[in-house]
């Protein structure tokens, strides 16, 4: 972790609520995993909700599913075959289940009736550790239907971070990365492959590519995030690149927006929301009717507010239109990483959004995993 940034957290927490912040990391567990072949879902029956309400019933009332007692992000995806996609970062299991206590993400699959977690032969992550043990925080997912084999392909966006010590402040993120899957019709996601984008560099003035994902036809705008530090700046920046669907890979394909066209050089990006009065390091951007949406906490943990950002394309300019929500943080519970889901229970000139919730202490999350899940609710666009 670099000394700025360490300054900017522990000025956060000072100003928010005066004792530490925990950031869960990766509980290794001596047990050894069950004897399982392949990955394979697990299948809690549910009821398809009607309403936003039956979401946080099910949310708040269901018990630990097999491969899942509590996460945070749930970022979202529609599949070509009705059924849903989320990935979620650090990952709890349940108490009476072998292997890690905790990983650093996880996979789950909604439709058919089940709630499932893709689960793997030493229940790890969806999205292994790299064999140095740099893991994996997820931040988006995207889906497209795969003409050639049917089904579809999936790009989660990925932050990769490293352990540098034992505390819970210990960690440094070094960069983006993007993991590939295959998800078959009705079938099992496989995992096909992950490319780190860029080399390892814990810099946080160098845009965090996949903070946010948005798919229009074969276009693809990837929004990164970044921030220049410095006290008082608790907000990050929003910038933009665009590819194609077959090229999302190959960051020699890319271009990014300088304000004015689209260029080949990453230096040249433009701030499309200034880190002043900016996003949270992952957030939420979408289309919808002509029109484009940001959807953040304002001024990341610091702040209080969900606030929408809107423009008339994915380059801007993005207009803050004033919060549609309060997700204060307090003593003892913290709220934060507001996450659009444009194809759960669509309504014309709404959205559905997610947030993460988490305990400060994390005593209470091993005792009480139900509070470490996202609460939903809709809000309307502007």
């Amino acid at each position: 972790m670099t000394a700025e940034f360490r300054r900017r957290v522990v000025l956060v927490v000072l100003l928010i609520i005066g004792v530490p912040l925990v950031v869960a990391l990766a509980i290794q567990s001596e047990t050894d995993p069950p004897g399982v072949v392949g990955d394979y879902l697990d299948c809690l029956p549910y009821t398809t909700p009607k309403s936003v309400a039956d979401i946080n019933r099910f949310v708040r009332s269901t018990g630990a599913t097999p491969g899942f007692a509590g996460g945070d992000v749930g970022a979202s995806a529609q599949l070509s075959d009705g059924r849903s996609l989320w990935v979620f970062g650090d990952t709890t299991r349940p108490v009476d289940e072998a292997g890690a206590s905790m990983v650093r993400n996880s996979l789950l699959v909604m439709g058919n009736g089940c709630a499932s977690v893709l689960r793997s032969a030493d229940n790890g992550a969806a999205v292994p550790d790299r064999e140095d043990g740099v893991g994996y925080w997820p931040m988006s997912v995207v889906a497209v239907p795969d003409p050639a084999e049917g089904g579809d392909r999936v790009a989660v966006g990925l932050m990769r971070v490293r352990a540098t010590g034992t505390g819970m402040w210990d960690f440094e993120v070094l960069g983006s990365s993007v993991a590939n899957f295959r998800v078959p019709v009705n079938g099992t996601p496989e995992l096909v492959g992950v490319t780190d984008l860029g080399p390892d560099v814990p810099d946080l003035s160098r845009p965090l590519w996949g903070a946010a994902v948005e798919v229009t036809g074969d276009q693809v705008y990837v929004y990164g995030t970044s921030t220049p530090g410095g006290d008082y700046v608790f907000g990050y920046s929003l910038h933009v690149a665009r590819t194609t669907v077959d090229d999302y890979l190959d960051e020699s394909s890319w271009e990014y927006f300088d304000g004015r066209s689209w260029v080949r050089d990453p230096t040249q990006v433009a701030d499309l929301i200034p880190a002043a009065t900016g996003v949270s390091r992952v957030l939420s951007v979408f289309e919808q009717d002509g029109s484009w949406y940001a959807v953040s906490k304002q001024y990341e943990f610091i702040g209080t507010e969900m606030v929408i950002w809107k423009a008339d394309s994915p380059t801007g300019p993005f207009v803050s239109t004033g919060p549609v929500a309060e997700i204060p943080s307090g003593q003892e519970v913290f709220q934060y990483m507001p996450l659009a889901h444009p194809d759960l229970l669509p309504r014309k000139g709404t959205v559905v959004v997610s947030w993460s919730v988490n305990a400060m202490d994390l005593e209470v999350v091993e005792q009480n995993p139900r509070l470490y899940r996202p609460r939903f609710r809709r809000v309307t666009l502007p």
